[in-house]
């Protein structure tokens, strides 16, 4: 099947694209295209016209400011997986970036393609929640700025007018040394995940849990962060009660199911995920802090 015909817009700065997103009617915008190019050619959206941002200056960046890694929405997933800023700053990303279709993918994708689109097993989301980020999404109305935690309004559904645009993300950094893990479980390399974990993990002077900070990603219609567990954890030792008390704790999420897997296994998984997740953080929050 190919897609329903459609208006191609090249604009070449953000006010023109930004304009042409307010003023036109079932308008779409073209980041990297790995998702809307599939979902065009089967007819699950027919816009009227396609806007696409690929022309648009300055949506590109990664840097390192203090405490806060910024990255523009159109930073291609290929440019974040090579990364040096991203690899010190982030190594998380770098983990999760692995699982992210296959490299001909990520040569294309965009970090904010993957919010915007907000598929339930997408990883980059998840590390974006994992860090509490703040999105900027701007319109010819002006910026404003969503917390992670809200960025998800439905499945598939981010919290972006039709004629707003995904700008830039801020993810706040851990500067205290600490442990990081990314691990996700598909059917075949590539694949959607049918559920993933992500964790950071920091510990005191006296190998206790200082903070902790734990993803899930495939169990719900957006990333979702288990913040009773993380705060159950803080002052434990990461022994295998501790983490086993996690992951038990992951099993009781209500998980949405479909097709292929049931949500009772997609629960399951999602707890042994978690526990191997919190237990590679810890080992490499020790290593960290000898």
């Amino acid at each position: 099947m190919k897609p329903a015909p459609f208006i191609y817009h090249d604009p070449r700065t953000l006010p023109d694209a930004l304009q042409l997103l307010s003023t036109l009617d079932n308008a779409r915008p073209l980041a990297g295209g790995q998702s809307l190019g599939p979902m065009l050619n089967m007819r699950f959206v027919m816009p009227d016209h396609l806007v696409d941002l690929n022309r648009v200056p300055g949506l590109d960046r990664i840097e390192a400011r203090g405490d806060t890694l910024e990255i523009g929405a159109m930073v291609r997933q290929r440019a974040l997986e090579r990364s040096d800023v991203v690899r010190r700053a982030c190594p998380v990303m770098i983990d999760a970036l692995a699982h992210v279709g296959h490299f001909q993918t990520r040569n294309r994708g965009t970090l904010g393609g993957s919010l915007s689109h907000l598929d339930p097993a997408a990883e980059l989301p998840g590390i974006c929640a994992l860090y509490d980020a703040t999105l900027t999404a701007g319109s010819r109305r002006g910026e404003r700025e969503v917390p992670m935690a809200q960025w998800g309004r439905g499945y598939m559904s981010p919290d972006l007018a039709p004629d707003e645009l995904l700008l830039q993300i801020r993810l706040p950094l851990w500067r205290e040394p600490h442990g990081h893990a990314f691990v996700e479980f598909a059917r075949r390399r590539g694949d959607f995940a049918i559920a993933g974990a992500g964790a950071l993990l920091a510990l005191d002077a006296n190998g206790r849990i200082a903070r902790a900070a734990i993803v899930l990603i495939g169990v719900a219609y957006a990333p979702l962060r288990l913040t009773a567990a993380e705060r159950a954890l803080i002052g434990a030792a990461p022994d295998e009660d501790a983490l086993g008390a996690v992951a038990a704790e992951a099993t009781g999420i209500e998980a949405i199911e479909d097709s292929y897997v049931s949500a009772g296994y997609r629960k399951r998984l999602a707890g042994v995920l978690a526990g191997r997740a919190l237990d590679l953080a810890a080992r490499r929050a020790r290593q960290a802090g000898a």
